[in-house]
């Protein structure tokens, strides 16, 4: 039919049929990422969501094609910086790298500047860091059977450590609490460096620490490490069993981080991400550098994500208002 058209109009139809052929998306998309990208860190250079941005990010940028720009912002326990992703522009050239404290800040501060269910959409996870239950070897506790007998034997009269008030340390330690049924006094620090000296001093009896921290430690018998607070031993340090394995259910916790975009996200944007994060994480020599700061990696899908910070917002919200914690 066409060819019996004048020119100008078989050149028009043929333009139509053309335009009608193009994939159909609903709204007109620019090709992504058509700009750099841009990874916050909402906590200070050196800790491990910093390493794991820097670690992906050149790697990211020679898949996508784009610089990746690791930027820093920390404050407020990493209220700051997610405040400022949830209200960057959801186009995928904004992400935000967490950790734990995501899901627990919303329970322990008045108000925070996003809401960890609605103000994101979930990315994938991207590694967890081991932690376990260590004493200072003059504490009377070769077990943590014997720690729970000592604990119960003389309450509130023993102390623990942590890195500060509302850190997953603090956390994972009243979640041990709950389920242990003992009662040891709370003696927060301001960062993880005075917590360890103190521990390793004996001013304080326990602390719940980073396995990488607390490996060699341990194997010059500066610390006495009891159990592993993950669901499975851990590989460095085998012969410590679990919690659970302890008669301690439910007190199962691990370091979990992520990389989360702002709500709104196209769908196809987020499935390239993933895509690329995970292929990112599958290359040996990422696993390697992880490995040696005491990372593990951890990737799947942004719906096993998803699940994973819905159900760890509803159990640390439990946690902290029968532990009646406040960060303010």
């Amino acid at each position: 039919m066409i060819s019996h058209m004048s020119p100008p109009r078989r050149a028009l139809m043929v333009a139509l049929l053309a335009v009608a052929a193009l994939p159909w998306t609903g709204t007109a998309q620019a090709a992504w990422p058509e700009r750099p990208i841009t990874i916050v860190v909402p906590y200070t250079p050196g800790t491990s969501m910093d390493t794991l941005a820097r670690t992906l990010g050149p790697k990211l940028s020679q898949r996508l094609g784009q610089p990746v720009i690791v930027e820093n912002r920390p404050g407020a326990s990493g209220n700051i910086g997610t405040g400022y992703v949830a209200n960057a522009a959801p186009d995928g050239h904004t992400l935000l790298m967490t950790v734990s404290t995501f899901v627990m800040n919303p329970g322990l501060f008045k108000t925070v500047p996003y809401d960890p269910l609605t103000s994101f959409v979930p990315v994938g996870q991207v590694a967890v860091g081991a932690l376990v239950f260590a004493v200072n070897p003059a504490f009377q506790a070769g077990t943590l059977d014997e720690a729970i007998k000592a604990f119960r034997a003389r309450p509130g009269q023993y102390a623990y450590a942590s890195p500060g008030k509302g850190t997953p340390q603090h956390l994972a330690m009243e979640l041990f609490k709950l389920h242990a049924g003992v009662d040891v006094m709370h003696v927060p620090y301001s960062g993880s460096a005075g917590a360890v000296t103190d521990l390793l001093g004996g001013q304080v009896q326990a602390m719940i620490l980073p396995a990488n921290t607390a490996l060699g430690l341990k194997q010059s018998g500066k610390l006495r490490v009891l159990a592993a607070t993950q669901p499975r031993r851990i590989d460095v340090m085998s012969e410590v069993p679990t919690l659970a394995e302890q008669g301690v259910r439910g007190a199962d916790v691990d370091l979990w981080f992520g990389m989360l975009a702002p709500a709104r996200t196209p769908q196809a944007v987020v499935a390239a991400l993933n895509r690329e994060i995970n292929q990112v994480l599958a290359m040996p020599e990422v696993q390697q550098s992880l490995d040696k700061h005491g990372l593990t990696v951890a990737s799947g899908t942004p719906e096993a994500f998803g699940q994973l910070v819905s159900t760890e917002h509803a159990r640390w919200a439990d946690v902290i208002r029968k532990a009646r914690i406040s960060a303010d």
